[in-house]
This record gives C-alpha cells, structure tokens and sequence, in this order.
C-alpha cells in the first residue's frame, strides 16, 4: 500500500475523510445538492449577492469588454483599468488611502504577512486566526507567538517579554467557525502601547457588521487606528479575490514585496467587475445587513427555544459543536436527510474534539425557513449519543520564542 492510500485510510478511520459534493446552479438559499433540493446553511453567500441579477449581469458585461482573464501579474501587463477603479472602491467604503487586490484571502493574508514580518521580528497571531493567517506566519521570517483565543492578558505578556523588537499583531475580526468578534479596541490600545502594527481581516464581518456594512473595524470606530484591514471578494460580496486596505505606503511596499501578488495572475475582470457591482448593491442597499443580522438572531432565538447551546456566536455564523468527527458527519447526513444543508467541520479546521455543524445564515433566508431549520437541528443534534471523552486539545503551535518566554516566566 502506498504512503498516500495510508493517509487516506486513516483519514476515513478517523472520521477525517472529506469529499466534494456538487452544487447544481447558482449559490442561493435553496440548492440542488448532488440532485437534492435543500436549504443552504453552509454558504458565505451572507447578503445573497453572488446571484444578484446585477451582479452577474457587470461580469457578463466585463467578459465582453475586457476579456475572461488578466493574462499576467499585475506587475507585468495583468494591470487593468476595472482592478485599479475597484481598489478605488474598497478604499472609500473602507474609508482607507489606499487598497491592493490580490487573487484570493489566502494570497492577501500569506502574502501581506510574510512581507511585513522581517527575520528579527515577533507576529502575535490569535489561536484560532483562519488557515491562511497561519500559514502566512510560517513563510514569514519572523517568530510567531500564538496566544490564547481572545485573551488580552496572554497577549500583553507576549507583547512585554519581546522586548521592544519589531511586532506585528494579526487577529481575525469575525472568527470563521466560531462566530464571535475580536476585542479589537483593546487589541489596538495594546499595540499602541507596546509600538506594534495591527492587521485585522475582516473576511467574516465586510458586509456584516459595522455602519453600511464596513465590518467590525467600523463598527468598534477603529478605522484610522487599524494599519491593514484584510477583506474577501468572495463572501458578502459574492464574487471571487481579496484585498487590502492601508496607507499610500504600505500599498506600495506590498506591491513591491508580496511575493503572492508580484507572482499571481490577476483578477479576473469579470469577479473584479461583479464585486464592483455587489459593493454598489451593498452602497446602495444597507438594509441588507440589517436583515443579515435579524435573520442570525432568529436563527439563535429558535435554536435557543428548541434547546440548542448556540455558544458565543453573535453573528451570522452559528457554532453546533459536537464533538467526535464521525458523530459530527453523522449529524450532518441526518440534517441533509431531511433538506437542510449544514456542513460538519472538523479537525484540522477545528480543534480535535470540537468537530461541529458550522451554521451560516443569509440574508437571503426566510424567517419560516429559518424557523424549520432550527426543528431539524435540534432533532438532528439531540440524536447525537453522549459525548466521548474528547481527545486534550493540542497546545497552540509554540515558536522559539514561545517556548523561551515560558521558560522565563
């Protein structure tokens, strides 16, 4: 048996395995699932954009006139009008000098990341940052230190023993599977003490929270305070790439050093025109946040009336944890049997012992659909048996100079 076949077997031993399920048709809050009609519970399709008559119509426009790709980086001929009047965009909705596209969250947070933190350097970096916050920590030449989920304490200790050396805090604003908001003015006020930038990605909270939708840096009034704001093209927005919002000079320091722009295509016209289109929807209509954030509270409410721990979500992602990986994908056919989409989430996603069914409300949901949903949950989760004794939660991944601080302390 090959090293690979090995993997997989354990995997599927392990309640690990993951496969693709096919979408027939436009993202919506109803989908054809593998042939199946069901409710869709698992999409960052927040606002309902990504099939917005106006929005596909501008990337059929766009495909017309400029064409189906970039045909290069942007620092060689991918440089097109429709990317620098997009970037024009972000930076007046999110109230910014300047913005930089990149091809994807991932490529903004790995590549802003491992531009900024120079060998010598400290990034302090949440236990529970996304994926591509962690990776972007890896390439850096810098030593991370990962402190506790939100504990600003941890943090402070962190922030004190560098002792003065070059730092960079890097801390998702919604959590992705989670739900819940970063203390984001007391991440501020320590980095303003300790001399240390502060980078947020916005991904889960840009059309969400905050004034008109502008995320949760917006809403704690941080917008002149944070040094990189982060956001997605391909989640409230509905289409596809990323950015990064910060000064004239950062910009172009990032245009010059971050290797996943300098040597990644460019956008797409037509997910750069649609994203344009879906930001002038968002402009246009703020109310859809509004109904986003009534829909996520019904949603809490009925689970909540139904006997259902919704943890300390606040937003439109709802946590169903419930712990061993096979009862979680168990509790997810049980759900889909009964036309209700809600993917299980497992390790490494999450932590081993927390796999869950990650609940992501639309704008685009009815209340009655909602409503039905929070029955099939409940039933599906009260079939779960009683929890095994979780494995111990790993410890956070330690740096070097993690493990020297822990020493000295």
């Amino acid at each position: 048996m090959s090293d690979v076949a090995e993997v997989l077997d354990e995997l599927r031993e392990r309640g690990l395995y993951r496969r693709l399920r096919l979408i027939s048709g436009p993202q919506g809050a109803r989908v054809l699932l593998d042939g199946r009609p069901v409710l869709l519970l698992c999409s960052n399709n927040y606002l309902g954009l990504a099939d917005h008559p106006r929005v596909r119509e501008a990337a059929a426009d766009a495909a017309m006139r400029w064409g189906a790709g970039a045909g290069a980086s942007r620092l060689v001929s991918g440089n097109m009008t429709v990317h620098r009047r997009l970037e024009e965009q972000l930076a007046h909705f999110k109230r910014a000098e300047a913005c930089v596209l990149f091809g994807s969250g991932y490529l903004a947070n790995s590549g802003t990341i491992s531009a900024l933190a120079r060998e010598g350097d400290v990034i302090f970096s949440d236990a529970l940052n996304h994926a591509s916050i962690v990776d972007g920590c890896r390439l850096a030449r810098a030593e991370t230190f990962v402190y506790r989920h939100c504990e600003l304490d941890h943090l402070e200790w962190g922030l004190r023993e560098a002792e003065g050396r070059g730092s960079l805090i890097v801390t998702d604003s919604v959590f992705s599977m989670d739900g819940d908001v970063a203390p984001l003015a007391d991440i501020v006020e320590l980095a303003q003490r300790y001399d240390a930038r502060v980078m947020v990605d916005e991904a889960h909270a840009t059309g969400c929270l905050g004034p008109g939708g502008r995320g949760a840096v917006a809403a704690a009034g941080l917008e002149s305070e944070v040094d990189l704001v982060v956001g997605t093209l391909g989640k409230a927005l509905g289409s596809y790439g990323a950015y990064v919002c910060c000064e004239q000079e950062l910009a172009e320091f990032l245009v010059n050093r971050a290797r996943t722009l300098i040597f990644s295509t460019a956008l797409p016209p037509p997910a750069t025109a649609a994203a344009m289109a879906a930001l002038e929807i968002l402009r246009e209509q703020p109310e859809r946040v509004d109904k986003l954030r009534r829909n996520a509270r019904a949603l809490r409410d009925a689970l909540v009336d139904h006997g259902v721990d919704c943890d300390e979500s606040e937003t439109q992602i709802v946590p169903l944890v419930v712990g061993d990986a096979t009862e979680a994908v168990a509790a997810c056919e049980r759900a889909l049997a009964r036309g209700v989409f809600a993917q299980a989430i497992r390790p490494p996603t999450v932590p081993e012992g927390t796999s869950r069914l990650r609940i992501a409300v639309m704008a685009s949901h009815t209340r009655s659909e909602l409503r039905r949903a929070a029955v099939v949950l409940a039933d599906t989760l009260r079939a779960v048996p009683p929890r095994r004794v979780a494995e111990p939660r790993p410890p956070s991944p330690r740096s070097a100079i993690y493990d020297r601080m822990a020493e000295a302390a």
